[in-house]
């Protein structure tokens, strides 16, 4: 099944769009078996390393044959795939929803702790990597499948799993803004739900036009499913190249040398083009996501690609729900954009009521792109809802069917365009002899819209110093994300506590000179 906007009345297709779920649906078979079966030699990824590799959609699907034969998942067995972009990656996806298994999308610089945790907590036992990765994942004794490696059996077509729309197909695990990350554990249907706002927000793609790129890694949803899974089901080849640091020289090469017209361009990527002033031409579409961008973003991004930049909205638990489009209605500096097609995106109050005035921003049950639920955390999932409103845990307001982001109602941290949860770095801050406890919150920053900055109180015995500081600032970047460690490390005698024992992040804020 294909949602696909087919013209550009908006207000036409918010009334008339439904969704429209078959008896059965593998993503497997959505994203890669049916292209494979129609026009088996057309370009599903080109691959990207300063010299252009396509991959055709039989060659794709062949490869994951013979992965799904060689790691032989049982039905909703957790797979890890523990790698960046490549067509070997698409493959590993689709090999684990043929099997009717669930795939774990796992980022290549997670360190130690922020491995283990997803591995121990998903119950993971084979995971599929490269060859960087196997060293990596050697201290924890799991199967590992490394495809370039390998001697991966070619047994021929792989049985696609009959599976439903509801059944469980892939698990994404959230920024951990209080308390261990969770797995957002998201069905079959996960992937057409994303169908209408990647078009939205790239005023509808077109097969034999488009060619699609976004530098977001493959292992968090922006990449996989805003980019490298809805650029395959449509049938617009998808670049897959790895970039270890976005710069501007390779982005720009990248675009004129794989012929890319329609990108997904993070907000800190697009104050680093902004800052080279680059200009870049033959682009139809850019879209970007994260935070919202202001008037003279926009004005700056039709002075340098010719267009109107689309911003869009959404979460791991459910995304691409709001999106602006050129197209369809002009932007509006500030706003995230409208509701998506299919998507009933409401401010409610703290009765779960719509409300005129400034709340919470949710999305009503039922949509297309929203998660089952929580892996194994009934409470955290039911804690999610308001009645029948999925919470964002975003404020905002609606103004003339336009959403307009206030601010966050947590603590989350938005740096170089990743959701960083504090807990997870504080967590292991503390496991530091030095350190006795430890408070994480983002600074505000011109470039990276946030930093991480951690407030440390340290054990008896210890004093504070520049090269404790860089200590701990190493500790972190081995144990956590390498994106997500603290830029900066300051020391406190104490550290602002509710009466409850929590930290009170808000008032480290106004420490740091946020709000």
């Amino acid at each position: 099944m294909r949602p696909m906007l087919s013209h550009t009345d908006y207000g036409r297709l918010r009334r008339e769009f439904r969704w429209n779920w078959p008896a059965r649906l593998n993503m497997a078979d959505q994203a890669i078996g049916g292209w494979a079966r129609a026009e088996p030699q057309r370009t599903a990824i080109i691959e990207y390393d300063g010299t252009l590799r396509p991959v055709t959609y039989a060659e794709l699907d062949a490869r994951a044959d013979r992965l799904a034969h060689a790691m032989a998942a049982r039905r909703g067995d957790r797979v890890g795939i523990f790698r960046t972009q490549s067509a070997w990656t698409a493959a590993a996806h689709a090999a684990v929803w043929k099997s009717g298994a669930i795939s774990v999308p796992l980022f290549k610089l997670f360190g130690d702790e922020a491995l283990r945790l997803r591995l121990t907590d998903a119950g993971i036992t084979t995971v599929v990597t490269d060859p960087e990765g196997r060293a990596m994942l050697a201290p924890f004794g799991l199967r590992v499948i490394v495809p370039e490696e390998d001697d991966l059996p070619d047994a021929g077509p792989f049985p696609t799993a009959d599976t439903t729309p509801e059944d469980p197909a892939v698990m994404i695990y959230t920024s951990g803004t209080t308390g261990s990350p969770k797995g957002a554990l998201h069905g079959h249907r996960m992937l057409s739900g994303h169908l209408p706002g990647v078009e939205m927000s790239h005023d509808l793609l077109e097969p034999g036009r488009d060619v699609l790129w976004t530098p977001a890694d493959w292992a968090w949803i922006g990449g996989l499913f805003d980019v490298a899974m809805p650029g395959l089901a449509l049938g617009v080849p998808v670049v897959a190249a790895r970039l270890p640091k976005f710069d501007v020289d390779s982005c720009l090469a990248l675009i004129r040398d794989c012929g890319v017209t329609a990108t997904f361009l993070p907000p800190t990527a697009l104050r680093m083009l902004k800052a080279a002033g680059a200009t870049v031409p033959g682009l139809r579409s850019v879209a970007s996501g994260g935070e919202t961008l202001g008037a003279e973003m926009l004005d700056w991004g039709r002075r340098a690609f010719g267009l109107t930049i689309n911003e869009f909205y959404g979460q791991t638990e459910c995304n691409m729900v709001a999106s602006s489009a050129s197209s369809m209605f002009p932007a509006q500096p500030g706003a995230i954009g409208k509701a998506v097609p299919g998507f009933d995106v409401r401010v409610i109050d703290e009765d779960g009521q719509p409300t005129d005035g400034e709340g919470d921003i949710a999305i009503r049950r039922g949509a297309g792109s929203m998660m089952l639920g929580y892996w194994k955390r009934p409470d955290a999932t039911a804690e999610k809802f308001r009645g029948d409103w999925l919470v964002t845990g975003d404020r905002g307001v609606i103004e003339d069917g336009y959403i307009r982001f206030v601010g966050r109602d947590d603590d989350v941290i938005t740096s170089a365009g990743y959701r960083i949860g504090p807990s997870e770095i504080e967590d292991v801050l503390i496991k530091h002899p030095a350190v006795a406890a430890a408070g994480v919150i983002g600074k505000p920053d011109p470039l990276r819209t946030e930093i991480v900055v951690a407030y440390v109180v340290l054990r008896e015995g210890f004093a504070a110093s520049d090269s404790l500081a860089k200590e701990l600032q190493d500790h972190a970047r081995t144990h956590c994300a390498a994106h997500s460690y603290p830029r900066e490390v300051a020391f406190l005698d104490s550290l602002p506590m509710t009466v409850t024992g929590k930290v009170m992040r808000r008032e480290l804020r106004k420490l740091a000179g946020g709000t």
